[in-house]
């Protein structure tokens, strides 16, 4: 069975939005050492408890520091963005990771 995440990068209470998105960034890898086969991330906009708004900036820190596990969009809000600059982003994931990056897309 393949096993996956789909994470949204969630503040806590008391902490600083930079040590959430560091949080991400270790489940991912803790992610792959156990063994899961994708790690999602969510893009969710104008929630204070949400600081995961820019999922490629993130995969680009995920697949740089992991190896193997799947990285993805949970929904890419294509509407609010050109197409042109998603598969250019998507593209360059692309070459950062070769083979492990995967674009979901929401409306």
């Amino acid at each position: 069975m393949r096993l996956s995440v789909l994470d949204q990068s969630t503040a806590s209470k008391g902490r600083g939005q930079d040590a959430s998105i560091r949080d991400t960034l270790e489940l991912a890898r803790q992610c792959e050492a156990l063994g899961y086969h994708r790690y999602w991330l969510s893009e969710h906009h104008n929630a204070g408890t949400i600081v995961g708004t820019a999922p490629e900036v993130l995969m680009a820190a995920i697949a740089a520091t992991t190896k193997r596990i799947r990285v993805g969009s949970a929904g890419v809000m294509l509407p609010h963005y050109s197409a042109l600059k998603v598969a250019e982003q998507f593209r360059v994931l692309e070459a950062i990771a070769p083979g492990r990056i995967d674009l979901g897309v929401g409306r």
